[in-house]
């Protein structure tokens, strides 16, 4: 017994199945999956069979010999590459899923992430569509500058830009790339420093946080591409759940590269009033002449409050949206079989709906500035409606306003509808933002009846448009660690294991000290 050796017993490593879409993948705990992110797959599969098929269409009508791809058994298609792949799930998906897919390399830089890949891509059976690669991803996509792929899927936990370089020179010309980033604390003004060191750019805390994230890395990503002679088209933006998503598309053209300098620009947020101002770096004279903007975009005040300005940015000034790609997107919907269908019809139709002007309004926000009771978002939206301006929706707010009204007007219509339920003016300070809005004099005729076109189609439909937090512990997840079954597992969980441990000890020593007097 002495001469024996004491083994530890090794753990168990625990394995779960998981099904989504047409694929069904094993899942372990050393392998990152985070099943809220369902949307996400289910809307990149989407844009996916769109953009294969309107690939291949391309391709065919060009002379088999300068350039239609095919593999060794003579088939046509695209490539994807999908860069940090983990458990493969995406890969198995767009592979059965999405017809025209020639190739998809899934790569992760974890063996065991690439052993969990090659078992579920046997499993699936999709062996002959799907390659398991382990290597670095910025590595990897650095190597086939050459041997470009025709869609680049970057889904990273947290921020991508340090796989963005090598991303924009491994996409073909006319190819796509689709990013996910997750690190919305940094995106949304919590800390512009760090936004500043990860994407280039300062972010300013505001209600339209959401679409201001979107556009800070719309930016970085052109200004990327344009450090080598390529620029990008934004099919689809979405700010969604805990994370943002962009489909763009890459070409390459110098020329092209300096209409960037007009479609980037700074932002300018009163502290008072939360009025924004833009200004491009450049201004377009001509086809191929650009001038400097003139500065400065504002003055030292705001001259609705009279408080001070914020500047944040380069920003994204550009559209977000393609809106005929999105109009065929909702128009191919019913012939797709994906989960978060009825969820996809909302936010597409909102986003369909959107204005191309950037940032929006909240209509809390605008109200709680002048201390002043809430109006029905329809009054509202008919005001402006009144005044011949247009007004949307923003898909990434329940109560957004997004119109190309100047500041004036808006304040106009704030001012006609206190004018109707006033608020105690004795108790605003002299100097407060919401005295000086109020005591300013109105520039627009503003009427307040119900106009027509006021309620959108989205809302008459009543689709469902905002997600509700389908589970506990609901969120990006936690780095390099399974996100499985989270509603029976959630109670074990280290945060709750280790609750009340300090009185628990101290409940123990009591006792014992009872036990010896």
């Amino acid at each position: 017994m002495d001469d024996e050796q004491c083994t530890k017993k090794q753990k168990v490593e625990k394995v779960v199945t998981k099904s989504e879409g047409k694929a069904q993948i094993f899942v372990t705990e050393k392998v990152f999956y985070n099943p809220v992110q369902e949307f996400n797959r289910d809307l990149s599969i989407g844009v996916l069979k769109i953009f294969a098929r309107d690939r291949i269409n391309k391709l065919s009508e060009k002379d088999v010999k300068v350039g239609t791809p095919r593999d060794a058994e003579g088939r046509k298609g695209i490539t994807i590459l999908e860069a940090l792949s983990a458990t493969g799930l995406r890969s198995i998906r767009y592979a059965k899923e999405v017809e025209g897919v020639r190739q998809v390399v899934a790569n992760d830089i974890s063996e065991k992430a690439v052993a969990s890949i090659r078992q579920n891509v046997l499993y699936n059976g999709v062996e002959s569509l799907v390659t398991p690669h382990c290597q670095d991803a910025s590595l990897f996509m650095y190597e086939h500058r050459r041997n470009r792929f025709d869609a680049v899927d970057l889904d990273p936990y947290g921020c991508p830009s340090t796989f963005l370089d090598s991303a924009v020179q491994c996409v073909s010309d006319d190819g796509m790339l689709l990013v996910t980033a997750t690190d919305m604390a940094v995106l949304a003004g919590n800390v512009p420093e760090t936004c500043y060191c990860k994407y280039g750019a300062t972010s300013v805390k505001s209600k339209s946080c959401h679409e201001i994230a979107l556009r800070i890395l719309l930016q970085y990503i052109a200004s990327t591409a344009g450090r080598y002679g390529r620029y990008i088209v934004p099919l689809l933006s979405i700010s969604v759940d805990f994370y943002i998503r962009v489909f763009v598309k890459v070409f390459t053209s110098h020329d092209k590269c300096k209409e960037n300098a007009n479609k980037i620009g700074m932002l300018y947020q009163c502290k008072g009033c939360k009025s924004v101002s833009f200004q491009p770096f450049v201004t377009r004279k001509s086809p191929k002449n650009y001038k400097l903007s003139n500065a400065p975009a504002v003055d030292k005040l705001c001259k609705h409050c009279q408080h001070e300005h914020q500047m944040g940015g380069p920003i994204w000034l550009g559209p977000l949206h393609d809106r005929e790609f999105v109009s065929r997107l909702l128009s191919n919907l019913d012939t797709m079989e994906l989960g978060t269908l009825k969820r996809m019809e909302g936010v597409l139709t909102m986003i369909h709906e959107e204005l191309d002007t950037p940032l929006y309004y909240n209509l809390d926000s605008l109200m709680s500035t002048v201390k002043c009771h809430v109006p029905p978002m329809l009054t509202f939206r008919s005001a402006l409606l009144n005044a011949g301006y247009k007004v949307s929706y923003s898909h990434a707010s329940k109560i957004s306003i997004k119109t190309d009204a100047p500041n004036d007007v808006v304040w106009d219509i704030v001012r006609a509808w206190e004018k109707e339920h006033p608020v105690k003016r004795e108790k605003l300070a002299a100097d407060s933002p919401a005295a000086r809005i109020l005591n300013a004099p109105s520039t627009t005729d503003i009427s307040l009846a119900m106009h027509p076109l006021a309620n959108p189609i989205s809302r008459q439909r009543h689709l469902s448009r905002f997600q509700q937090n389908p589970t506990v512990n609901w969120g990006p997840g936690v780095r390099s660690r399974t996100r499985v079954d989270l509603e029976n597992t959630a109670e074990d969980s280290k945060k709750v294991r280790n609750q009340n441990k300090n009185s628990k000890k101290k409940s123990a020593m009591v006792e014992r000290q009872m036990v010896q007097q």
